[in-house]
């Protein structure tokens, strides 16, 4: 055997996983609703603005379920202007591959990884989430094989930055039937991005967790603007009106089912800096405001918010602080989301 690796046991399928943790009836049904509702937006049905928001990684259950439930007060205020899908982020890409990986590797982050009560956990955190509150979530899908856990839960994915230019991500995005977003590469080149949208929109055959698959295509795939990433290694954003002009003309070159893109106001675009995505939100809904083909195409924002401002270390023992990138407190959060239903 000429592999590195040590094989320390086989995991449970997905199928046995929901098993031992199903969604109920109830749950299933808020789950269809919300599908639908947001799949209407997207189709251009819905013109309420699509937030989703939450923070860069889900790291405490308690914590993260307290966030939700905040929202749910917040959403009640304004639902007939802005759609509100929270993150629940369980996977947490990592450049150099050091550092927090996310509640699928490490449901403690104090503790060593272990990946069947990681998968235990998201699944369980998801449920609770759609049970106590009613709201399906968005997740990353940084691992396309991990997403069959997650697939009956869910209200939206993402494919990040760095995966974007992935056949596997392409291809299984191509299999989901929510809508998925295709963020631009760190490089900024916006082609990539839309030829992965491009791939996942049609049907393919492909090799998944061990089965020859057929995928139908996913009408809802569509892009998302996170900024990028210069020669220089300096951080520069593609939110501006002349950006969101090149993407609509980018989408007009060909056909698309859905035209769409969520603007994501951290990552690049902020250059981190939690408290500018304030601004950006703004700045976009002007901009949209300003050109109707731009608020056609921009469907909403990815926020990147939790209980308290900034980050800290894993051991930094502050209840609803991040411990990967840092985060818009709760406070600024919910004047956020009252300013963009009042821009609306």
């Amino acid at each position: 055997m000429k592999m590195n690796m040590e094989f320390e046991r086989r995991l449970i399928i997905p199928k046995r996983i929901k098993e031992m943790y199903p969604l109920d009836s109830e749950s299933v049904k808020i789950v269809e609703q919300r599908d639908e509702e947001l799949k209407k937006i997207f189709r251009g049905e819905d013109d309420r603005l699509v937030l989703i928001i939450g923070p860069c990684s889900a790291d405490n259950e308690d914590s993260v379920m307290d966030y939700i439930t905040r929202l749910r007060g917040v959403q009640e205020k304004v639902k007939d202007k802005i759609f509100i899908v929270p993150r629940i982020y369980t996977n947490k890409p990592r450049t150099t591959g050091s550092g927090y990986k996310g509640m699928l590797h490490q449901p403690d982050p104090t503790q060593k990884s272990d990946m069947l009560k990681g998968i235990i956990a998201i699944r369980s955190l998801h449920i609770r989430a759609v049970r106590e509150t009613g709201f399906s979530c968005a997740d990353e899908m940084l691992y396309p094989e991990n997403h069959r856990y997650l697939d009956d839960i869910l209200a939206y994915a993402a494919v990040g930055a760095r995966s974007v230019e992935n056949q596997q991500h392409r291809l299984v995005s191509s299999g989901i039937d929510i809508p998925v977003g295709m963020k631009n590469p760190t490089s900024g080149d916006l082609n990539v991005m839309m030829n992965s949208i491009k791939a996942a929109l049609k049907g393919h055959t492909f090799l998944y967790r061990g089965w020859e698959v057929h995928s139908k295509g996913n009408p809802y795939a569509h892009a998302i603007l996170r900024g990028y990433v210069n020669k220089h290694g300096e951080s520069r954003p593609n939110y501006h009106f002349e950006d969101l002009e090149q993407l609509v003309q980018l989408y007009a070159e060909s056909g698309y089912p859905y035209p769409a893109c969520i603007v994501d106001t951290n990552h690049a675009n902020s250059n981190k800096q939690p408290y500018e995505q304030v601004r950006i939100a703004k700045e976009v809904m002007s901009c949209r405001n300003y050109d109707s083909q731009i608020k056609k195409l921009v469907k909403g924002f990815m926020i990147e918010s939790y209980i308290e401002d900034g980050n800290q270390p894993v051991d930094g023992g502050c209840y609803g602080k991040s411990i990967t990138d840092p985060c818009l407190g709760w406070d600024k959060t919910e004047r956020l989301i009252f300013d963009l239903a009042e821009k609306i």
